[in-house]
């Protein structure tokens, strides 16, 4: 048991410590002249960094007119080590070089992904990267059916890799100019290619490989037309069905609430104004990419945002988030208890209090990481600034998201940095919660149990 407490503190620490080593070094490569087109501040370049290696998005410069093809590299380099992982491309790294992984690494890969068992889990890291390169590969096929007739084969072909891994990762960095997808809002080609990576990589590897065991497992058999979603495990059905709400009831709230907002989408047709509110509503859920203007969203549209982009993605992928699974938790917890049960049920299965306590914990934590952001750029920032975009800006960087209402160069270098902490407590909040708390159990209920006691609630 000691060892496996210290395991998974070493864990801890190579995944806490790497991403920082990760973002200083692209840091200052981002700072070089080299680099840039033209002089950029050290803060923005670590900025940049951080918004890269923490898969958000949020950027203080224009990343296509400042960086060079140099800096666009490094950029691209750092969002897909962001994205797989500090301890997956560590491993990548070990594969390249034929190094046979020991019992100690493979059990602190476990530890990582949250794997139930230790065998396998080498085969599941190759199949996570493999996975990772052929998505993203065929979504740069796709992008290409656009950019390069735009742009032309080699400026075409880049543009294409480039965003296929941002949208991918789920980083929402651009290197089309200062706003984004906003060209390309009524174009079907980018517009899907984009949603089907956000949402491919924001279900999580998980629900992948469970997907794919199934309909594997249903071909083997006689009938394999009568595959059933029920054959998928409790998690894949959960984070699958939350998703599938979460995305539905963002759009329709979108496409309501912006209907007739000029400055949205009100001047498109029905088609489009239906595809530019789901694909709103597909990049809340931390990917950053935006096909209209975000500080001119209705004040209603910019909370219910703000909701959807504190909860994020589904657990296992490159999403961010308190995630969908554990806030689909909380709400059957709470209807379980409304009506009179006292165990947390699921299409006929019990989670477990431990599995419920650490959902709980990362809720609680990313709410006090997000409101102690919230106040400290309020206390930073002059009584210009309106409240509801700061809450969008930090709620965006918790949940590493990348969307702003046009905040983000605007604010003082002191809000700066409060948002790069968030944006790294929100890459490593979840996880690191799940490696410190999961599976510990607390000294004094090995040795006796305090007597209860109501305390007053509600």
């Amino acid at each position: 048991m000691k060892k496996r407490k210290s395991i998974r503190w070493n864990t801890l620490r190579i995944t806490a410590l790497g991403f920082l080593s990760v973002i200083f070094s692209g840091g200052i490569l981002l700072y070089l002249p080299v680099s840039n087109a033209k002089p950029i501040a050290f803060i923005d370049a670590m900025f940049t960094a951080v918004s890269a290696v923490c898969v958000t998005g949020l950027v203080t410069i224009v990343p296509a007119s400042q960086f060079t093809v140099f800096g666009k590299a490094v950029l691209l380099l750092l969002i897909q080590i962001g994205g797989l992982g500090v301890i997956a491309c560590a491993a990548l790294f070990f594969f390249l070089l034929h190094r046979r992984l020991e019992l100690r690494e493979r059990i602190v890969l476990q530890e990582a992904y949250g794997a139930q068992q230790l065998g396998g889990i080498v085969g599941m890291v190759r199949k996570v990267i493999a996975g990772t390169l052929l998505v993203e590969g065929a979504g740069a096929v796709f992008y290409a059916i656009q950019f390069v007739p735009e742009f032309g084969i080699l400026r075409g072909i880049c543009y294409s890799v480039f965003h296929a891994v941002s949208a991918f990762c789920n980083a929402g960095i651009d290197i089309l100019g200062e706003k984004s997808l906003a060209g390309y809002a009524v174009n079907p080609v980018v517009n899907l290619t984009t949603i089907l990576l956000i949402v491919l990589s924001g279900i999580g590897f998980t629900v992948w490989f469970d997907v794919l065991a199934s309909v594997r497992e249903a071909f083997r058999r006689e009938n394999p037309v009568r595959w059933r979603f029920g054959r998928l495990k409790l998690h894949s059905k959960l984070a699958i069905i939350t998703t599938v709400i979460l995305i539905a009831a963002g759009a329709a709230f979108i496409f309501i609430a912006e209907y007739g907002n000029q400055d949205t989408i009100g001047g498109m047709n029905t088609g489009q104004k239906l595809m530019a509110s789901l694909f709103q509503s597909v990049t809340t859920r931390t990917a950053g990419f935006y096909t209209f203007s975000q500080g001119a969203l209705h004040e209603e549209s910019k909370l219910f945002c703000s909701v959807l982009m504190f909860i994020g993605g589904s657990p296992g992928g490159t999403a961010g988030g308190v995630k969908t699974t554990t806030f689909a938790m909380l709400i059957l917890a709470c209807v379980t208890f409304a009506r009179g049960g006292n165990d947390t049920e699921c299409m006929g299965r019990k989670i477990s209090v431990a599995n419920f306590r650490t959902g709980f914990c990362v809720v609680m934590v990313a709410f006090a990481v997000f409101i102690t952001g919230t106040i400290a750029v309020l206390a930073l920032e002059p009584d210009s600034v309106a409240t509801i975009d700061v809450l969008y800006e930090t709620a965006s960087a918790v949940g590493t998201v990348g969307l702003t209402a046009d905040l983000t160069p605007r604010l003082c270098r002191a809000s700066q940095i409060v948002l790069m902490i968030m944006m790294y407590m929100g890459r490593l909040g979840p996880l690191t919660l799940v490696l410190t708390f999961a599976g510990k159990t607390h000294p004094r209920d090995k040795v006796r149990s305090l007597p209860k006691e109501q305390i007053m609630v509600g």
